[in-house]
């Protein structure tokens, strides 16, 4: 089977190839830059990229915010890994809780990891299903958007929580402990309030509904 490709259709104005954008920790060239950015169905920085994002476009960064930046974060600058991170309010990850278990707990697992290296919160979305890892503390939800299923749930994956309580659900919680074996708090739903908080001692996976 014969493929066909016009390699510098991406550098066209008026080009038809689709395509993503990935920017690496080398010099950019601005012209190809600003044509390449404002034709990208996707844009990314790999690590070190954000820096030559951010200082190529010195003086109107919000006009450039990528999609991603992944890598192990050794060589962004600082400041400018604290600029493009008050940019986002969540890590929204979209896949991951169907199929074979051991992938599902993998998912699981990375929530953990998730919170060793970045700041942000990380929901998990699957058709009908979302987890959220709480941290230790205290957390308000808001569960009157409309689109909350009949039912949620507070699992105590990795470790005992030795104290929860809720408001805001049908069972509530009274410094609680939930662990497996004794009590997992599944198939609860909400009293119709619109906020859920949630007090726990360690972290505790929250669970819920989405209408599909």
């Amino acid at each position: 089977m014969e493929s066909a490709l016009a390699p510098l259709d991406c550098l066209l104005p008026a080009g038809n190839l689709k395509f993503c954008l990935l920017i690496l920790n080398q010099p950019i060239n601005k012209g190809h830059f600003h044509c390449l950015w404002s034709k990208a169905a996707l844009r990314a920085c790999a690590d070190g990229g954000a820096n030559r994002l951010y200082h190529v476009t010195e003086g109107s960064q919000d006009s450039f915010l990528p999609d991603y930046i992944s890598g192990d974060f050794d060589s962004i600058q600082p400041e400018v890994k604290e600029y493009y991170k008050v940019k986002v309010d969540v890590i929204v990850t979209l896949g991951g809780l169907e199929g074979r278990f051991d992938h599902i707990m993998a998912s699981v697992n990375t929530l953990f990891h998730a919170t060793k290296i970045m700041p942000l919160p990380v929901i998990v979305i699957q058709e009908c299903s979302l987890i959220y890892l709480l941290q230790p503390g205290k957390h308000k939800l808001h569960v009157d958007t409309g689109l909350e299923g009949d039912w949620c749930g507070l699992i105590p994956v990795g470790n005992p929580c030795e104290s929860v309580t809720t408001t805001g659900l049908k069972w509530n919680l009274t410094n609680q402990m939930l662990k497996f074996g004794t009590l997992v708090s599944t198939s609860n739903t909400y009293d119709n309030s619109g906020i859920v908080t949630i007090e726990t001692d360690k972290p505790l996976l929250w669970t819920m509904s989405i209408k599909i």
